[in-house]
């Protein structure tokens, strides 16, 4: 598995997870979070691999559509670039860089 893609998985499950069914959402988080095999996964379920494999995939779809709808995730990078663009411009105000650490803190707070 590819790292970048497991790690964006991980990510958009995390953003997009309360829209998934249950099932949904314990393939992908015992595939790309737990590292378990489609083996293991259909062993768990008594399902077949092949059946965990097109959930999953399935899955996978779902996930990078809500986020092309949504886009939770790239405002999330992008504000977070902004606010340390910010902070780090406006290091010697004080109050300034406080209140974008809260904004900060409350992102990292909802995900």
């Amino acid at each position: 598995m590819e790292i970048e893609k497991t790690n964006r998985m991980n990510t958009l499950f995390e953003f997009y997870a309360t829209l998934l069914t249950d099932k949904q959402m314990n393939y992908i988080e015992l595939y790309y979070a737990d590292d378990y095999s489609l083996a293991e996964i259909a062993e768990e379920f008594d399902v077949s691999r092949q059946a965990v494999y097109d959930n999953i995939k399935r899955t996978e779809k779902v996930l990078e559509s809500y986020e092309e709808k949504l886009h939770l995730f790239s405002n999330y990078v992008v504000r977070n670039q902004l606010l340390e663009s910010l902070t780090e411009k406006y290091s010697t105000d004080e109050y300034l860089v406080s209140k974008l650490r809260e904004i900060q803190q409350i992102d990292e707070e909802e995900f």
